[in-house]
């Protein structure tokens, strides 16, 4: 299947469209990951108007956003699958840390619960973890 797909790849339209297919495919995949780990649904709050999950998720897709374009460096696209797969896992991974290891409160509690300063420090964590694991990967 290499063998079909590398020349389209050679085009520069081939090419972005490689990665954006990846990176949205990616995007679904993580945002699904977050969603089932979290103790409140992300869409449902933002539907009802929580402010505080619409901040924690949009640090998430931010998050998110920010590793593939570090990833998006690598000339092949298939470090660029590595690597943007790499840190969305890392990223996953700091949000669980940050979520469990929160001695004072329950993030995801206090998220449901609408309190948008810890939104707000939930998509700031998100957002410098990306710059962190960009920096590792890029």
């Amino acid at each position: 299947m290499k063998e079909s797909i590398d020349p389209l790849l050679e085009q520069p339209l081939g090419l972005m469209i490689g990665y954006f297919s990846v990176a949205v495919l990616e995007l679904i995949v993580f945002l699904s990951c977050f969603e089932l780990f979290a103790r409140y649904r992300c869409w449902q709050e933002i539907k009802r108007g929580n402010m505080a999950a619409s901040l924690a998720t949009g640090g998430k897709i931010f998050g998110l956003a920010n590793i593939i374009r570090y990833a998006a460096a690598h000339p092949s696209i298939y470090d660029f699958m590595i690597w943007s797969s790499v840190g969305a896992l890392l990223l996953f991974a700091a949000y669980l840390l940050f979520e469990f290891l929160t001695p004072v409160f329950r993030i995801d509690e206090e998220v449901a619960a609408g309190n948008s300063s810890v939104g707000f420090i939930a998509m700031a964590v998100s957002v410098a973890v990306s710059f962190l694991i960009g920096a590792c990967i890029g």
